[in-house]
């Protein structure tokens, strides 16, 4: 009898509606990604993901940046928190061991799913190295950080692109420049709008995010 004490754990970092999470976990419910959705970390209390989470029956985490900046705490006080409430969370769920040298606070695989947040080097550093990923709307060295599928559309009007795209990466301090686990060209018809070029881009990040999730777990 399969159990998820014998799954992989994934934790995802989400901002806002979590449609790419609901990917995840409609992957997981359906058996088509082999994993456990352990935790879902926001840095937004009203993010709707969190809702998506707990129907799902997953546990759920708020840290503000907003309360650290407040506190005259910098953002790498906040991603060391972040971190570190994570690894406890993770331990306080753990199901038993009969032991060994396993940590029982590191995830077997971190997801950025919309985390609007740049993170340090010292959060990347608290979990296992190469395990974290991130979606980003665009193709490898094009459009990195922030309103991706915008600056895309407009450089499409402006005549200097036909096609633009969706990579899963792993994670480093320098923003959406990490090793590239998948990537799909989204081709931007002449009759695109940006409303309908989002539309198929977010399409594919939502299957494209679970086939990255698969891929790393089977490393």
């Amino acid at each position: 009898m399969s159990s998820s004490a014998a799954l992989p754990r994934i934790v995802v970092l989400i901002s806002g509606s979590g449609s790419n999470l609901q990917a995840l976990l409609d992957a997981v419910q359906n058996n088509t990604l082999r994993a456990q959705i352990a935790l879902v970390v926001s840095n937004r209390k009203g993010a709707y993901g969190l809702t998506r989470a707990a129907n799902a029956g997953v546990p759920t985490l708020v840290v503000s940046l907003k309360q650290f900046k407040d506190a005259g705490k910098s953002r790498v006080d906040f991603d060391l928190e972040v971190a570190r409430q994570i690894r406890e969370e993770l331990r306080r769920t753990a199901p038993a061991s009969g032991g060994g040298e396993t940590d029982a606070g590191a995830p077997d695989l971190v997801v950025l799913a919309g985390w609007m947040h740049i993170l340090s080097s010292e959060f990347i550093q608290q979990f296992p190295a190469g395990r974290m990923i991130n979606l980003h709307p665009a193709l490898p060295g094009a459009f990195d950080g922030a309103h991706a599928i915008d600056r895309a559309f407009q450089a499409f009007q402006n005549g200097t692109i036909k096609e633009t795209g969706v990579m899963i990466h792993k994670v480093i301090p320098e923003v959406d420049r990490g090793e590239v686990v998948l990537q799909e060209v989204v081709p931007i018809k002449s009759d695109d709008t940006l409303a309908s070029l989002e539309d198929r881009i977010h399409a594919v990040e939502h299957r494209l995010i679970v086939e990255g999730a698969r891929a790393m777990l089977a490393r």
